[in-house]
């Protein structure tokens, strides 16, 4: 009998599996495709990849900018889709090696969940019967396709962001239906190809529940980048490579090569017996406690299938939570400091609390902000480029409830503001720190003394 039988190896999956074989406990991990999950095989790896290949060529056609200058600046798309295919299994093997390492017993095939009986939990996978103490569920989720006439019948024009990935060849034109992250980061992509690309959102902005104001201000940018945007758009029907949306009464259609449906992603709850163990499922996920518990005693969940926040990192922490608990560390699962980041040129990073979820939550607070030209070497990477730091305080202490950002590297230094809201930091507290310099970062404490 395994200490802890696990049924996913995304990052929620492959991260717990790693932790419980490094502490000591026997561990099988069942995983159907690839290992690494979506977030390694069709979502961030791969478009993060994609994204730094035009990016890179984004700037070689502005490096008059720099004083840099160069002839027949040019990009090859089947090459940049060969790279990101390199590096996915690349970093898959890593992720073998990793379960190797810690004595984690990788099965590939199709897990299906018998039971609960007195010893354990029962999972059979090609043709064999496995027993585990505990049970951590990490099934994912899966793009969620609506219902929308004519989606079905459009065949091959119509992607999904795994489809997408493995197109062969440049989509000349595409319709993205969904302006979420997803949407976003792949209009970016194509749009710096040379692609024409059209966003057609449901609601008044893009990117959702980000901060209003620096998504806006991301819209803007593209906009003058060629990228035409429908907003409070409902489409209605797809003939062919023709998307049809109603909009202010009227209904209107736009065309293009290849439609990119992204209008959110589902936890997949069906296809492995969950309905064996009874557990409860909340808002199309699994319901978990703080310590990432179900209902069903020794049966955890962790990921996208819990249906709460799809994204890898959390997955991650949350797996970490279930090992900790499971070798003796209490450890409870927060949702406080959840950074989110959009991978669009320019980035778009945050944490913690927007200000229209603060209103919406009746907390008082202050806001700073700054443009990011404050920080010396933004103005030195990012010619002509604009941006913004906005930070939010609790207005009773003065304590840093929310950070968000607009411009280069912002992905790689939002880390920061986690930090300080996990502990609590004070604007005094943060004065204190001392930031090297030049750095983009400094934009943190410039705002803070503003």
């Amino acid at each position: 009998m395994y200490d802890l039988i696990i049924i996913g190896g995304g990052p929620a999956g492959y991260v717990a599996a790693e932790r419980a074989g490094h502490k000591g406990l026997s561990v099988i991990l069942f995983e159907k495709k690839s290992m690494g999950g979506v977030c390694l095989n069709e979502g961030c790896i791969p478009t993060k990849t994609m994204l730094y290949s035009a990016k890179t060529y984004e700037n070689a056609l502005h490096g008059d900018k720099y004083g840099v200058f160069g002839d027949n600046i040019r990009f090859d798309y089947g090459k940049i889709v060969a790279r990101k295919n390199k590096i996915v299994r690349k970093l898959v093997a890593g992720v073998e090696s990793k379960m190797k390492q810690h004595h984690v017993t990788v099965i590939k095939g199709e897990a299906m969940i018998q039971g609960r009986t007195s010893q354990g939990v029962e999972v059979t996978c090609n043709g064999e019967l496995y027993l585990g103490a505990n049970l951590l569920i990490c099934t994912g989720s899966e793009a969620f396709v609506p219902p929308i006439p004519g989606l079905a019948e459009s065949g091959e024009l119509i992607l999904t962001n795994r489809e997408i990935l493995d197109l062969k060849e440049q989509p000349q034109s595409l319709v993205i239906i969904g302006g979420g992250v997803i949407g976003m980061e792949f209009a970016s992509l194509y749009n710096s190809l040379g692609s024409k690309v059209t966003v057609i959102e449901m609601l008044p902005e893009i990117l959702g529940n980000n901060d209003f104001e620096i998504s806006a201000m991301l819209r803007d940018i593209y906009g003058k980048k060629g990228i035409e945007f429908y907003l409070q758009a409902k489409v209605v029907k797809v003939e062919g490579n023709k998307v049809f949306f109603e909009k202010d009464g009227k209904t209107d259609s736009v065309a293009g090569d290849k439609i990119l449906v992204s209008v959110g992603r589902r936890a997949i709850t069906k296809g492995f017996g969950l309905e064996n163990l009874n557990v409860e499922i909340f808002k199309g996920g699994i319901k978990t406690d703080e310590k990432m518990r179900t209902n069903v005693p020794n049966v955890f969940a962790a990921g996208d299938v819990t249906g709460f926040s799809l994204l890898a990192h959390t997955a991650s922490r949350e797996g970490e939570v279930v090992v900790n608990n499971l070798t003796g560390k209490s450890d409870v699962m927060r949702y406080n400091a959840i950074p989110g980041v959009v991978y669009t040129n320019p980035e778009v990073a945050g944490v913690g609390e927007t200000e229209e979820s603060a209103k919406a939550k009746g907390i008082a607070f202050k806001v700073s902000k700054l443009p990011m030209a404050y920080a010396g070497r933004f103005i030195a990477e990012n010619e002509g480029g604009s941006g913004i730091c906005k930070v939010l305080v609790g207005e009773k202490y003065n304590e840093v409830i929310g950070v968000h950002m607009l411009g280069n590297p912002c992905s790689e230094i939002i880390y920061g503001a986690c930090m300080a809201i996990e502990q609590e930091m004070t604007l005094a507290e943060m004065q204190e720190v001392v930031f090297p310099h030049p750095t983009v970062s400094e934009i943190f404490k410039e705002v803070i003394f503003s």
